[in-house]
C-alpha cells in the first residue's frame, strides 16, 4: 500500500469539496472492508482518503410518510437487524444478513455495498492490464469465466456484487447523490450502468460525489417482498445467482397486481427482469405462471465458455423468490 494522508471531513459539503480537488486524487471511507483491500493490493493507490464517518447524521434509519429512509453509513448489521424493516421490508432484510460475514456486516455501509467494485479476478489481478482498468481486452472472454455475466457483458464480463442492490430496486428505490453543485435523487434503475456505456465504471458517480442516502417508497398495501442468494460457500461469499421479488397482490392474495423482480449475480448491473413482469403481472400466482416467467427472464441470457450453470441456477433462485414472496407453497 502506498502512502496516502488521511481528511476528517466535518460535513457533506466539506466532504464533497475534497473529493472533488483534482490536484490530489482522493477518494471516500465509509467501511473500508472494498477500498482497503484494494489499496493493500495496489488496484487503486490514492494521495487521500476521505473519512466520512466523522459526519454526523449519515448513520441513521428513520421512516416517514415517503417511506424508509436510509443514511449511506448505515451498517448492513443494522438494516439487517431492524425489527420495523423485518416487516416492512424482509427482502431489504434478507439481503443486508446475507452479504459477507458478522464481522463485515459490522463495519460494512450501504452506500459501500452499492459502490463496491468487481470482484472479477482479472479485474482484482495487478497483472492483468483489463479493460475495466482502461486497458484493451476483457480476459475473461478467453479465460476462466465460471463467476463471470450471462446477462448484458460486452465488451466486459464482470458481475455487479451487490445484495442490497437487486431488492432495492425491486423495492422501487431512489439514491440520494450530492455533488458539489448540489444533491439530485436518482431512482435506482438509473443508478448503475453497463459496461457497453462505460466499462471502467460501474456507476453514475462522478469524481467528488457521493450517495447520501436511500429511500424505500412505504410499502402498499397487498405488497410482499423476499431476497434469496445462492453461494458457492456456506458463509461470506459473493452471489452466484440472486433475486430480488416485490409483489403487489389482490385481497385474496392469490393474484399478482404489480410484479418487481430483480437478478443478482448475473450481469454487470442488478437487472430488471421486465419481460418476467410483465407476463407474472395480471396472473393467478401458480407454479405454471411464475415458471413461464422465469423461463423469460434469462431468455436473453449469453453464457460464456464455463458459466451455463448460471442461466438454470438463476431461474430457479427467482422461482423461489416469487414464490416465497407470494406465500405460495410449493
Amino acid at each position: 500500500m502506498k502512502a496516502f494522508s488521511y481528511y476528517n471531513a466535518t460535513d457533506l459539503k466539506d466532504a464533497v469539496m475534497v473529493l472533488g480537488n483534482m490536484e490530489v486524487q482522493s477518494l471516500p471511507l465509509a467501511g473500508g472492508t472494498d477500498i482497503l483491500g484494494e489499496m493493500k493490493n495496489r488496484y487503486v493507490s490514492p494521495g487521500r482518503l476521505v473519512n466520512l464517518k466523522s459526519i454526523p447524521g449519515l448513520d441513521k434509519i428513520s421512516f416517514g410518510r415517503e417511506g424508509l429512509k436510509l443514511g449511506a453509513l448505515v451498517r448492513l448489521h443494522d438494516i439487517a437487524m431492524d425489527k420495523r424493516i423485518q416487516k416492512d421490508y424482509p427482502g431489504l432484510a434478507q439481503a443486508a444478513d446475507s452479504v459477507g460475514s458478522p464481522q463485515l456486516r459490522n463495519v460494512g455501509t450501504l452506500g459501500g455495498n452499492l459502490c463496491q467494485r468487481p470482484r472479477c479476478w482479472y479485474y482484482r489481478g495487478e497483472e492483468y492490464p483489463c479493460i475495466r482498468k482502461s486497458g484493451g481486452i476483457c480476459y475473461a472472454v478467453s479465460g476462466r469465466n465460471k463467476y463471470h455475466c450471462v446477462i448484458g457483458g460486452g465488451p466486459c464480463f464482470i458481475v455487479h456484487p451487490s445484495d442490497t442492490a437487486p431488492m432495492l430496486m425491486a423495492l422501487g428505490a431512489k439514491v440520494t447523490i450530492q455533488g458539489v453543485k448540489g444533491s439530485r435523487d436518482v431512482v435506482m434503475d438509473e443508478f448503475f450502468i453497463l459496461p457497453e456505456e462505460d466499462s471502467t465504471r460501474e456507476n453514475i458517480l462522478l469524481p467528488g460525489e457521493l450517495i447520501t442516502a436511500v429511500t424505500v417508497p412505504a410499502p402498499a398495501k397487498g405488497s410482499r417482498n423476499c431476497y434469496l442468494k445462492f453461494k458457492e460457500r456456506g458463509s461470506r461469499d459473493f452471489a452466484l445467482a440472486s433475486a430480488g421479488a416485490s409483489l403487489l397482490v389482490d385481497e385474496a392474495g392469490t393474484t399478482c397486481l404489480k410484479a418487481s423482480l430483480v437478478l443478482g449475480g448475473v450481469a454487470p448491473a442488478p437487472h430488471r427482469a421486465k419481460e418476467a413482469e410483465a407476463l407474472l403481472t395480471g396472473k393467478k400466482i401458480d407454479l405454471q405462471a411464475v415458471e413461464q416467467a422465469v423461463k423469460a427472464a434469462l431468455a436473453d441470457a449469453a453464457p460464456m465458455t464455463e458459466n451455463e450453470y448460471k442461466v438454470g441456477l438463476a431461474r430457479t433462485i427467482l422461482k423461489r423468490a416469487i414464490l416465497r414472496a407470494a406465500g405460495v407453497e410449493v
